[in-house]
């Protein structure tokens, strides 16, 4: 009897050790990274489990709901919309969110990527009718903003963080795509017009300047010109004025040689002028011999003793021809 008594008490003690190794192994639960489980306790939320291992009560908890807790993408079917200009257009989108709340997520609203797609949707049509087509088309970080700000408050109540709504493509009628065609074409081609008169405009400018620039310089050198001409007058006159003086002195003083040597440069200076006229080929001039010879013979004297034998010397190269001669011109 006593051994049978040790029996039965073993195999109770083996069948306790067994239900406990069979409820810890029921009650441990390994949630994965990016995920929360909620635990219900006779059907009703009872706790959230995070990411690790968790442990619930065999019988009175289970497992309600695999929650994930990253960030997910949420397609929005492509919708037709009506602008403020009433102009159709075709919207595609996409929502990004995250449930920062599991309870919430699961136990506040049904179904929940459908119920993000339809308010995603919705909101989509009200921001579009409040908005002209062209600036639909030109603000799409401005819809995305006020779609992220309305869609943001909608869903916190539901546990969800809405991160990003991004509009994909908007499609406007074929009509209206040609009508924009041709006008952004007439725009581009008044630009271009409008630079390229620009550019003319420019140039003739620039031509302008430059011209004006020529003719300064052009008046700068011919005052240039005419004073360094008037210059080179004055010096002659008052060459010629002192040579003047210089013969009317020996003159005064009673020196025909003088008047001889003004006499015959006067001569000589009528005769190359003569000589050099255009309409004139052939000159005869008959002068005597003996009277032309001895001016150019009193000339060479005077020069002699007023500059020297070498200024003598310079006079005989260029004396006059000989008297009879033609002088051709």
């Amino acid at each position: 009897m006593g051994s049978q008594g040790l029996d039965i008490a073993t195999v109770a003690l083996i069948m306790l050790v067994v239900a406990v190794v069979i409820a810890i192994a029921l009650g441990v639960r390994t949630v994965p990274q990016g995920y929360n489980f909620t635990v219900e306790r006779f059907g009703r939320y009872s706790r959230t489990l995070g990411a690790g291992l968790g442990l619930i009560i065999p019988l009175f908890d289970r497992i309600g709901h695999k929650v994930n807790v990253m960030e997910q993408v949420l397609d929005i079917p492509s919708q037709e919309a009506i602008t403020k200009d009433n102009a159709g257009v075709r919207i595609d989108a996409a929502a990004f969110y995250q449930v920062l709340d599991a309870a919430k997520a699961r136990y506040e609203v049904s179904a929940l990527d459908q119920a993000l797609v339809v308010l995603t949707m919705t909101n989509i049509r009200t921001v579009v009718g409040s908005m002209d087509l062209d600036q639909l088309l030109s603000h799409r970080d401005e819809i995305n903003e006020r779609l992220l700000r309305v869609m943001d408050a909608a869903a916190s109540p539901w546990g969800v963080k809405v991160t990003r709504i991004e509009i994909r493509d908007i499609l406007p009628p074929a009509d209206i795509v040609g009508a924009m065609n041709r006008q952004m074409k007439a725009e581009r081609e008044k630009r271009a017009a409008v630079l390229e008169a620009d550019g003319m405009r420019q140039a003739e400018i620039l031509k302008a300047e430059g011209l004006k620039q020529s003719q300064i310089l052009a008046a700068e050198g011919r005052r240039e010109a005419a004073f360094r001409d008037a210059e080179a007058r004055e010096r002659s006159a008052q060459a010629e004025a002192a040579a003047t003086a210089m013969v009317s002195e020996a003159i005064s003083r009673g020196d025909i040689q003088a008047a001889n040597f003004l006499i015959a440069e006067r001569y000589t200076d009528a005769l190359k002028a003569i000589a050099s006229a255009p309409n004139s080929k052939v000159v005869i001039v008959p002068i005597e011999a003996a009277a032309l010879a001895g001016t150019v013979g009193g000339i060479a004297q005077l020069t002699k003793a007023v500059f020297g034998d070498e200024a003598v010397a310079n006079r005989r190269v260029g004396s006059v021809p000989a008297a009879g001669r033609s002088v051709e011109g």
